[in-house]
């Protein structure tokens, strides 16, 4: 035998396969022996957290269970750029800038940036992709917090509270300067019906106000349940008495309300902010106060935070102020704590999570029921390309998704992602995970379709099978072959475990764990005892076996599972064997 190793790959992705060699000798050509290996990397020490901002202690305390803490707060710029190279998760709140410039200096060693907190506009999202970082946040612990305090200064505006308190405390007492106006009949417009949207509906449906709403992306059938209707956005800001804003800032979000918007206004309107500072252009609102167009504001964030002492907005007569305290409760600053370091550890740990902002959005109950499909879809992605010969680069793939399930009722984002990240890693220096999976096939010009089989059935499983294509190369496994040119690998989950159930033509059954020694051979008496004897007398454990035939006494591939990595020897003396005519080892 000659022994050669790292043979030359795809030059699309300029990277060798680790522990890689080939076997060939002086026999017919057809006879071909390769042994090909992946790894995935993993922690082998503690992670290292860096907590920008105050967290809750609960929180602190999770983290500290899994991780080295460092808590860091009130860092320059600079000062974040230096530590983070240091780091494999952040975690902020609104007040530090997570830019472009934060991920460049990571090194790559930034894995997780954690929003403690709902809003993402001070996290490029755009660079943590390009860079493979996992952003989440925690959307639910601090909803009702929120709600309560736009509740609350809606109703301080109405009754000019913090105004009359200033008056009282410097001395005076003039009750017929700070007379208000009652909510009960008054109309609330709520721009922006997600979570806080709609609790601060709920909450002054209780007050006796008239609730309606505006949002492109709300379901009218929820908005119903609650009482509110949904209506145009101008529609909304011209009927109003009193708008409170819950939208995410957006680039088309940014300045919302401006100086157009506010001449469409009801004269004497007044507007809650408990979003954020940018959907509202702050001059132009302070003209329209100056005008009379808006009678009073109520305002917890602002465009720059914390905002200048001499801005004329903070400094007007009828604008209620408070700095940032939408979350600022004992019970949410805890709760929003514990999200969202468990959001983090749990991307740490590498799993899928439900907060993600810029990674496939999955509801929880779906990521339970996807998670075998997932790793299922991963591995056959790292099956199908250990398999393409060296000569070309992998370009186009397609992916065939076999269901009973409705096109709506599967969505196929995550598993596609996964399936990207099985073809690239093995074979590029790039980490490829759920976030930056699309971004990094599209730079490298892989073309990814899918298809959907509908099938006939109970659709209680989500799918049946999953079918990984390669088309346009060369194979090392000439079994992998389908008959119209393509490699082709296809699997199955069978009791919440991954199975390889073909390839090529050849149907098979083995468990996708430990490692894989796929084998053509002409189907005779024997060759199962043949070949798990030569395991057997090297102490390796086979833990699956499965054999398909295109026919008795032809061609047949050999599937076997092997709990351990047999010595090049072993798998010399597989080869060895007459009637075997190529085989495959690969380590997923």
């Amino acid at each position: 035998f000659a022994l050669s190793s790292k043979p030359r790959l795809p030059s699309a992705f300029s990277a060798a396969f680790p522990n890689t060699a080939r076997f060939s000798r002086s026999y017919p050509q057809r006879r071909r022996f390769l042994i090909v290996t992946a790894s995935s990397s993993s922690f082998s020490n503690k992670p290292t957290v860096l907590v920008a901002e105050k967290l809750g202690e609960a929180g602190l305390t999770l983290l500290q269970e899994f991780a080295n803490v460092d808590c860091s707060y009130n860092l320059s710029p600079e000062e974040l750029c230096t530590k983070i190279s240091l780091c494999d998760a952040l975690i902020v709140r609104s007040g530090t800038k997570v830019n472009r410039e934060v991920f460049e200096s990571s090194g790559g060693r930034l894995k997780v940036v954690g929003r403690a907190g709902v809003g993402i506009d001070n996290v490029d999202l755009s660079a943590a992709t390009e860079h493979g970082c996992l952003v989440v946040n925690a959307p639910t612990a601090n909803t009702v917090a929120a709600a309560e305090h736009g509740i609350a200064l809606l109703a301080a505006m109405a009754r000019n509270v913090a105004q009359a308190d200033a008056s009282v405390k410097a001395g005076k007492w003039q009750r017929n300067k700070y007379v208000g106006v009652s909510l009960v009949g008054k109309t609330l417009a709520v721009m922006g019906f997600g979570k806080v949207g709609s609790e601060v509906a709920r909450r002054a449906k209780g007050l006796g106000m008239h609730v309606i709403a505006h949002d492109p992306y709300a379901p009218a059938d929820r908005a119903r349940a609650i009482g509110v209707e949904l209506v145009s956005f101008d529609e909304a800001i011209a009927t109003a008495d009193f708008i409170s804003l819950h939208m995410p800032l957006t680039p088309a979000t940014n300045k919302m309300l401006n100086d157009e918007t506010f001449a469409k206004m009801k004269k004497g309107v007044r507007i809650v902010n408990v979003a954020r500072g940018g959907v509202i252009d702050e001059e132009a609102l302070v003209r329209a106060l100056d005008a009379g167009i808006v009678a009073q504001a109520a305002l917890d964030v602002f465009s720059e935070e914390p905002p200048k002492p001499d801005s004329k907005l903070v400094q007007h007569e009828r604008v209620t102020v408070t700095p940032h305290l939408g979350a600022s409760t004992m019970e949410a600053q805890e709760g929003v704590a514990i999200e969202i370091a468990e959001a983090v550890v749990g991307a740490l740990k590498g799993e899928l999570a439900a907060t993600a902002v810029n990674a496939p959005m999955v509801p929880a109950e779906v990521l339970t029921e996807l998670k075998p499909y997932v790793e299922l879809a991963e591995k056959l992605g790292r099956l199908a390309v250990q398999l393409v010969a060296g000569g070309s680069g992998v370009k186009t793939v397609k992916v065939s998704y076999a269901s009973s399930r409705a096109p709506d009722d599967l969505d196929t984002r995550l598993l596609r992602a996964m399936i990207t990240k099985g073809i690239i890693e093995p074979i590029s220096s790039v980490f490829v995970n759920l976030v930056n999976a699309d971004y990094t096939a599209k730079q490298r010009g892989l073309r990814i379709t899918e298809e959907r089989i509908l099938l006939d059935g109970s659709p209680e499983s989500p799918l049946e099978s999953i079918q990984v294509q390669i088309a346009n190369v060369e194979s090392k496994f000439a079994s992998a072959m389908s008959e119209s040119g393509e490699i082709k690998v296809e699997g199955r989950v069978k009791d919440g475990i991954p199975h390889l159930t073909k390839v090529g033509s050849f149907e098979v059954d083995v468990s996708l764990e430990g490692s894989i020694i796929l084998c053509r051979q002409v189907d005779q008496p024997g060759m199962i005892g043949t070949v798990g004897s030569i395991l057997g007398e090297e102490n390796v454990n086979v833990s699956f076996m499965s054999v398909g035939r295109v026919a008795p006494r032809k061609h047949a591939v050999m599937a076997i599972g092997v709990d351990d990595q047999p010595s090049k020897e072993t798998l010399k003396r597989i080869g060895e064997v007459p009637a075997i005519e190529e085989f495959v080892f690969l380590k997923l």
